[in-house]
């Protein structure tokens, strides 16, 4: 395990951390986090794919865990970031990195949640070979399952707007939802979740047309009892990418002998027999 940084073309400095042999590797995988987690949440699940022969990276969107500047320690208030900040820039300089670090060998994409919505976004997405979506799905919240709906309702309607009134920032950590996020991440992701057509609707054809110009293969791993992402959400967000071959698995926790798994839990140790081989196995198939 190696702890890296890698400059963005707007001079910021992103934190990442290396498992495995650049050397040796049969590909490179890039994983791209959910919103508001921090890189350390995957560091099993990369070590273990670090163990089958893969060259892995993680990182942190600029404001999260060690992309948060000094200065920012305390407060995110004034700190400047979108999604769109993140994709185009964050995601766009960390595949440039981990391909050049790759030497030839096929960069793949795994994105959590929010991870799966940014490849499409990234100005350089065509040299990554193939993704791997987890959890990820459109968050129009009229699509949302029934329990989320009303809770989904008061964070987008009152928690959020008054709370980046008050603090400049939506502080996660302190109201224990999401974590720490930057004002113009949340106001972004807030626009997105009440259009019926996501981001696409709010973005314009041009970013539609980003998504449909992705031809990389997609496999969607989804969970039945993930109550952030349902079934509808998970559909409409792979339907954007309508120029890619696509899988979807949507797998119940009966299925492999759990009791759940949720919308966090497939990176979680106990399911290093059951959930990722499946993932394994399909990532060296694209390698």
């Amino acid at each position: 395990m190696e702890k890296t940084t890698v400059v963005t073309g707007d001079g910021f400095e992103l934190h990442a951390t290396t498992f495995g042999d650049a050397h040796r590797c049969r590909a490179a995988v890039l994983i791209a986090p959910g919103m508001g987690i921090e890189q350390h949440f995957y560091a099993a699940f990369a070590q273990w794919l670090a163990e089958q022969g893969f060259l892995v990276v993680t990182f942190d969107y600029r404001g999260i865990g060690h992309s948060r500047p000094p200065q920012y320690r305390r407060s995110l208030r004034g700190f400047e970031a979108d999604v769109m900040t993140w994709a185009r820039r964050d995601c766009a300089a960390m595949i440039d990195s981990v391909a050049g670090r790759a030497a030839g060998k096929p960069l793949l994409w795994i994105g959590h949640s929010l991870g799966g919505h940014l490849l499409a976004l990234a100005p350089n997405h065509r040299r990554v070979a193939a993704m791997l979506t987890v959890a990820s799905g459109s968050g129009y919240w009229r699509e949302n399952s029934i329990r989320l709906r009303s809770i989904v309702w008061w964070l987008w309607y009152l928690l959020v707007p008054v709370t980046l009134r008050l603090y400049g920032y939506f502080p996660g950590r302190r109201l224990r939802k999401v974590g720490d996020l930057p004002a113009g991440v949340m106001q972004q992701w807030r626009q997105w979740c009440l259009h019926r057509d996501y981001l696409v609707g709010c973005e314009g054809d041009a970013v539609r047309r980003r998504y449909a110009e992705v031809t990389a293969p997609i496999l969607s791993l989804s969970f039945t009892d993930d109550h952030y992402m349902s079934r509808a959400n998970v559909e409409s967000l792979h339907g954007f990418y309508c120029g890619a071959p696509r899988e979807t698995r949507r797998i119940s926790p009966r299925e492999i002998g759990a009791r759940s798994i949720g919308h966090f839990g497939f990176f979680r140790k106990r399911f290093a027999e059951s959930l990722w081989p499946q993932a394994g196995a399909w990532l060296a198939a694209q390698a």
